[in-house]
């Protein structure tokens, strides 16, 4: 097991073999829910689905993004098209799946076959830098996740590291049944979370939540989370949205309004920010107007 310091930038490298590679894009992240990264890491222990995709949301939370090391080259996928999920480049992209030269995933390193080990048909070497978070634990995972081109498969791996120095982590904060400090609890690894928000719109207009989370577009508001109406009122102008997240996730976030034509308006600005509790409950909700 390595160990890393908080804000370090780090070298990271895998092998694809060259009958398997696939193209597309991958990414390294760090889930910061040590309870949940425990369960991982606790031998003879079989984690549930529910704790399965909590710890992949958790995962998707803490991606280590390509545009946080400064210099680095991060481009956008040539596979991919503007409005599309996979038009990003906070993500580190393979080259073109087609290209007439270094194709694919070799297109990174443009490493020569053989320049790492595969037992079928040679594998080449995929190589990009990572800054580690502000975050410390003694036994955690740097999780490595491949969306492929080719096909519809995606591919996931994990290496053991400690990372020391950070400002936060450590052992999971105990709490009584009603989350106050002090007692003793079992953890809620998801928290579901309900924004309610005050706005008035005109007939075919709707509300949409976009932000720093995958499950909130990523900002693009194609993707964003489509608020209800179900309680709206001309006295309390009321749309409502759930998504669930890991516990301990701080995101950014903004209120849109989408009008019958697909136009969209944004809040002023700055961006809003919310953290998500960490604790027994399973729930939260967060209420606001527009501005």
């Amino acid at each position: 097991m390595t160990t890393y310091t908080a804000g370090d930038v780090i070298d990271v490298q895998w092998c694809v073999d060259n009958n398997g590679d696939h193209g597309g894009m991958f990414t390294y992240r760090i889930c910061q829910n040590q309870t949940l990264v425990d369960k991982f890491l606790t031998p003879g222990y079989v984690p549930t689905n529910d704790e399965k995709q909590a710890a992949e949301d958790c995962f998707e939370a803490g991606t280590l993004k390509c545009t946080d090391v400064s210099g680095q080259s991060c481009g956008y996928n040539p596979d991919c098209a503007p409005g599309q999920k996979c038009w990003r480049n906070d993500w580190f992209t393979c080259n073109a799946f087609q290209a007439s030269e270094r194709r694919a995933c070799q297109g990174v390193d443009a490493a020569p076959l053989g320049s790492c080990f595969t037992t079928i048909a040679g594998g080449y070497t995929v190589s990009k830098r990572v800054r580690i978070p502000d975050y410390s634990s003694g036994h955690t995972l740097l999780s490595f996740k491949w969306n492929s081109f080719q096909t519809g498969q995606i591919y996931l791996s994990c290496a053991d590291i400690a990372i020391k120095g950070g400002s936060s982590g450590g052992a999971p904060t105990t709490t009584t049944s009603s989350g106050v400090p002090g007692g003793t609890c079992t953890p809620a690894f998801t928290v579901a979370v309900t924004f309610n928000e005050l706005v008035s719109t005109s007939f075919g207009e709707s509300i949409k939540l976009v932000g720093s989370l995958p499950q909130l577009g990523n900002w693009n508001p194609g993707s964003a989370l489509a608020l209800s109406a179900s309680q709206y009122s001309n006295s309390n102008p009321l749309w409502s949205g759930t998504l669930s997240v890991p516990a301990g996730t701080t995101f950014q976030y903004k209120f849109v309004k989408v009008s019958s034509s697909g136009a969209v308006s944004w809040e002023s600005d700055p961006n809003r920010s919310y953290t998500v509790q960490s604790g027994c409950s399973s729930v939260a909700t967060v209420s606001s107007s527009w501005k």
